[in-house]
């Protein structure tokens, strides 16, 4: 990270154990910042999470509270012992498509009510602070009103075929996309109402280290894992099982790697003045962009499998994207932000994260 870049003094981060909170809580700690994190651990992944962060903070520099961010009291509670804040990372939320329409309710509890009080003791009590959410493509809905036309391997919008920007409309087409939504435009409404400085990321697909994927969420890394199991097989003599997708596995993401996400969040807090009452659409770009079809065969290539990935086409999920590029440009007009880790080299070290988590 550039050295030059300020550095916050009191950091909370809510979601601070999940996979890009402890990306962030691990390198603000590292700049020397007191780092306050909010995690209910409910995801897989969260309990080690805490404790490789717990390990690498100086004494006193972290400090860590369990809790349900639906829970008022409770985050009253930690503005009021641990803050004023000066940089608010909200990034806790309930983030499975799948987990939102099983249980909608806990989804809107966590997502929208959680959001609320965040930004209400925020107001109270940390009123200078800057607050950046991390809000979701599937605000824009499932696009399925575009005209899309099929190559071999991926979906391109016709209109679109460089990404979207973020004059595109928004249509909450989901419970998940109702709940992020929803906040979504609560966190942008509270800076245009009452002047709190809110920013909001708009995330297209993010990997990296310290994700601990599953079938409902990671989908990179839930991959790579499966491409490693495949692999193991055919060195063993085996044939590998197979795997499910969803759809034809020509539908299109763009991928960011956690150092690119990190460097986004200080860069906000650097530029606070300049980001304040924005959105952004985040992602790796069309340069980045890979179909799951592309993915598979980029994971061949980089393990030197003899032969293709075997995998089972299942339904196309429900209201899933068959095409989301996110256009970054005005990340890096206000920002000076953009990707700097390849698709392929991402790869690489989402590869070597998973092996060794395995």
């Amino acid at each position: 990270m550039n050295t030059v870049l300020k550095v916050p003094k009191n950091c909370l981060i809510t979601g601070g154990c999940g996979f890009l909170g402890s990306n962030i809580a691990s390198h603000f700690l590292a700049c020397g910042s007191r780092v306050v994190v909010i995690d209910a651990l409910f995801r897989t992944g969260g309990e080690s999470n805490f404790l490789w962060l717990n390990n690498q903070a100086e004494e006193g520099m972290f400090h860590f509270i369990k809790g349900d961010l639906a829970d008022e009291v409770m985050v009253e509670r930690v503005f009021k012992e641990h803050g004023p804040f000066d940089y608010i990372c909200h990034l806790g939320g309930q983030v499975a498509m799948t987990t939102s329409l099983s249980d909608p309710r806990r989804d809107m509890k966590t997502n929208v009510l959680g959001t609320f009080n965040v930004l209400e003791a925020m107001r109270a009590h940390s009123p200078d602070a800057l607050l950046a959410y991390s809000s979701t493509n599937k605000v824009y809905g499932d696009l399925n009103h575009l005209e899309h036309k099929e190559t071999d391997s991926r979906f391109v919008p016709i209109g679109y075929e460089n990404g979207f920007d973020e004059m595109l409309s928004l249509d909450f087409a989901s419970p998940y996309g109702c709940s992020k939504g929803a906040a979504d435009q609560y966190v942008h409404d509270w800076f245009r109402n009452f002047g709190t400085k809110t920013v909001v990321f708009r995330h297209s697909s993010i990997y990296g280290g310290r994700q601990f994927s599953t079938f409902d969420q990671g989908w990179i890394g839930w991959f790579c894992r499966q491409a490693l199991l495949q692999q193991r097989s055919l060195e063993d003599g085996e044939m590998p099982a197979s795997f499910t997708i969803s759809g034809t596995g020509k539908q299109v993401r763009d991928v960011l790697h956690a150092e690119d996400l990190v460097n986004l969040y200080h860069r906000a807090f650097d530029r606070a003045e300049q980001c304040a009452g924005e959105v952004f659409n985040i992602g790796g770009g069309l340069s980045n962009s890979l179909s799951l079809l592309e993915l598979f065969s980029q994971l061949r290539a980089i393990l030197g499998m003899p032969q293709d990935l075997v995998f089972e086409r299942l339904p196309v999920r429900q209201s899933d994207q068959r095409f989301f590029v996110a256009e970054i440009g005005k990340a890096h007009q206000i920002l000076g932000w953009q990707p700097t880790v390849d698709a392929n080299q991402g790869l690489k070290r989402m590869l070597e994260w998973t092996k060794a988590s395995m």
